[in-house]
């Protein structure tokens, strides 16, 4: 399952839009609804104001159907294994729980998975709000 969301995660970042940093990224996510969500970063003139992939991949899922992320896959044309920037960590977290599998990629494939909690231990949570 990991090599299929590899392959897919790939293919977005062929699709980025990254004419400012140069740094393409795909991301994709499997949901809670068995369906494969894809994005790739989206820059905009007014740097940085544009959308990173995961972020990119998570409105599909939710406009898609999904409502949780059961894995992830990330991949960087021009960084092996790069993680999720910390706010993109944080929109993550809103919708995968603790032991959602992360999977960092490089151009082979998958070569280290994490789980939410490892990624992002100390997450905002709070029953406070709303």
């Amino acid at each position: 399952m990991s090599h299929e969301l590899f392959e897919v995660a790939r293919e977005a970042m062929a699709r980025a839009y990254a004419p400012y940093s140069k740094f393409p990224v795909g991301a994709a996510i499997r949901a809670d609804d068995g369906s494969v969500y894809v994005g790739a970063n989206i820059e905009n003139i007014s740097f940085p104001q544009g959308w990173c992939a995961e972020p990119t991949a998570i409105g599909a899922m939710i406009m898609g159907g999904g409502n949780r992320i059961e894995e992830i896959a990330v991949i960087a044309e021009k960084l092996p294994l790069c993680t999720p920037c910390g706010g993109c960590r944080q929109k993550i977290a809103e919708f995968a729980s603790a032991d959602t599998r992360i999977y960092l990629c490089d151009d082979q494939g998958v070569q280290k998975t994490v789980t939410m909690a490892e990624l992002l231990p100390y997450a905002f949570e709070t029953d406070v709000i709303g």
